[in-house]
């Protein structure tokens, strides 16, 4: 049986390692675009890789994916997290969880895991062709003929789409009776045009409550750390907000507002409750000085002064109005989001193959016999933190094994 894959990322090469290893007869092939294999790989995580996630419970592990989540419920109670490990395990490459949950190789390197997938596919016998792109595929029914940019043709009995979010993926998915659901950039973080606020860059705070508020549609919430940035804000809780509003976010051109606690648990009146009885105790001290929340100072001083507090005022010369206009700041804090950038060098989008055309528990095309998909080509995306990855290596694996089994 002659099997083709197109992509050669994490999905494409675990899939054509998993086809191999389930049918050890199968002639397996990888065809990588690009010159470089495994590219998203090595620079995941700073070029550590965040594998996976550490949370093994499927009914748990399917609420860290804004969409694809129903369709993956099954699929992770076949493979899910802890199969992961194992397997890399019994591949040499043992990880390591971290505080947050998300698992590393104990080595911290990238190359390890790159290393390993290209190590085992070399062992397998699979076949990995760099810079041939497919132009084009033809259904021969039974079978698939690939037509490469070179000009030269490939003919495979089963085809395994792992393309990513490249356009050129989805053009060949629908080419073959798929529908594509538009593909829109997912994890992102905020652009906030406020100088003052963009002057504090590297200011974190371990945990914020976060309300987006979008002009159609519900307020999305969201909590967690938070990084102030020299184009606005960033951090865990803005890439999740950014990844469950992706699609509004988009069609409202990336304008909304964002409210802001910073200070978790904390409602207004109690707040401001706060301030006034700091007002008594501490009369002589400057506000500007005497910061009686949990805040960075340099944060305490930005929202001293959005409240248009001198910052040599006495907490004595305080007036009521003033307390209420700081306690709005530090539990309410409006800040308009004017437009999106980037999440490091990774880009992750929603999007891709429409999820009801494909089979979860093969990860077979309804639309095209001895077609299978995996990876980013799917209408599937996951917030940070090895969530992505876990998506590719489940839909991967249980592609390779339904192909060496049909």
């Amino acid at each position: 049986m002659r099997v083709i894959v197109v992509g050669g990322g994490a999905a494409g090469f675990f899939g054509a390692i998993a086809a191999a290893q389930a049918h050890p007869q199968a002639q397996v092939t990888i065809l990588e675009a690009g010159q470089q294999p495994l590219s998203k790989v090595r620079i995941s995580g700073g070029g550590r890789c965040n594998v996976t996630h550490a949370c093994f419970d499927p009914a748990l592990l399917v609420q860290h994916y804004p969409r694809g989540g129903k369709a993956l419920r099954g699929a992770f109670s076949r493979f899910q997290p802890q199969d992961t490990v194992a397997w890399f395990r019994r591949h040499g490459v043992p990880l390591k969880r971290e505080g947050d949950g998300r698992m590393f190789p104990t080595t911290d390197s990238s190359e390890t895991v790159v290393d390993c997938l290209m190590q085992t596919a070399r062992r397998l016998g699979i076949r990995v062709q760099l810079a041939t792109p497919v132009v084009s595929v033809t259904s021969l029914s039974p079978g698939f003929r690939l037509t490469l940019k070179s000009g030269a043709a490939a003919d495979c009995d089963r085809l395994l789409l792992a393309t990513g979010s490249s356009p050129q993926g989805h053009r060949l998915a629908a080419s073959l009776g798929h529908t594509i659901e538009p593909p829109v950039p997912s994890l992102f973080t905020f652009t906030i045009r406020d100088a003052a606020l963009r002057s504090l860059a590297g200011v974190a705070v371990e945990t914020a409550e976060l309300d987006l508020q979008l002009p159609t549609g519900k307020p999305l919430h969201q909590s967690g750390p938070l990084l102030i940035t020299h184009w606005g804000m960033s951090g865990p809780a803005i890439l999740k907000l950014s990844a469950w509003g992706a699609r509004s976010l988009h069609d409202a051109h990336y304008q909304a507002q964002l409210r802001v606690n910073w200070l978790p648990g904390a409602h207004l009146e109690q707040m401001r409750s706060l301030l006034l009885a700091v007002k008594s105790e501490h009369p002589k001290r400057a506000i500007a000085n005497h910061c009686p929340v949990a805040v960075p100072r340099r944060l305490w001083h930005y929202l001293v002064e959005r409240s248009q507090i001198a910052a040599e005022r006495r907490w004595a010369e305080l007036s009521k109005a003033e307390a209420l206009r700081l306690a709005q700041e530090l539990t309410q804090g409006q800040y308009a989001i004017a437009g999106k950038g980037v999440f490091k060098d990774e880009f992750v989008t929603c999007g891709g193959v429409r999820l009801r055309e494909v089979d979860f528990k093969t990860m077979e095309s309804r639309q095209s016999e001895g077609l299978f998909l995996a990876g980013e080509v799917l209408d599937i995306d996951g917030v940070t933190g090895g969530f992505n990855f876990q998506s590719a290596w489940t839909t991967a694996w249980i592609a390779g094994q339904a192909i060496a089994s049909t």
